[in-house]
């Protein structure tokens, strides 16, 4: 098979871009930070930050 026929045969939906990536590392920096401020015994902002990046950028990431 040629090159060109593999390529028609992946979906554009499961195309990795930049925005996939962009997403990804917002939603590990969020982790990040979240589970940081919940060691240091933030009891507001520190789940704040873990619902956006479990539940918001991270399956943006995989989805978009």
């Amino acid at each position: 098979m040629s090159r060109q026929t593999m390529k028609k045969k992946v979906p554009s939906a499961l195309t990795f871009t930049r925005v996939n990536a962009m997403l990804g590392a917002a939603g590990l920096v969020a982790l990040t930070a979240g589970y940081w401020l919940l060691g240091q015994g933030s009891i507001t902002t520190a789940p704040l930050l873990l619902v956006l990046g479990y539940l918001v950028l991270l399956p943006m990431a995989i989805i978009r």
